[in-house]
């Protein structure tokens, strides 16, 4: 006897494979017939952008304080002019080593 009274009254006409079947697409949130994932749990889940996003610190710049000047910003500047003190900044475009070598 395969099929089997549902609650409703109507009788069910699925097979224990295709039973079967259903619950492993509930569990391992695929798709029936294809096998592929759906997609399912992810949707599901919470969404970690506002949490992560409340964890660090907003940063501070030149939109919220006219006079803040960043640390690294300022770094980066007197390095590029050590650099260039000693002739080691960066050749412009066609200046390389490659050009020199014709």
């Amino acid at each position: 006897m395969s099929s089997v009274w549902r609650a409703h009254g109507r009788m069910s006409t699925l097979t224990r494979a295709q039973k079967v079947a259903q619950a492993a697409s509930r569990i391992f949130g695929t798709h029936i017939g294809n096998g592929l994932q759906s997609g399912r749990k992810e949707l599901r889940k919470n969404l970690a952008g506002p949490k992560i996003m409340s964890w660090y610190h907003r940063p501070i710049g030149k939109d919220l304080d006219p006079l803040f000047v960043d640390p690294d910003v300022e770094r980066k500047k007197l390095k590029i002019e050590r650099l260039a003190r000693r002739g080691k900044v960066t050749p412009k475009k066609g200046e390389g080593k490659r050009a020199k070598k014709k």
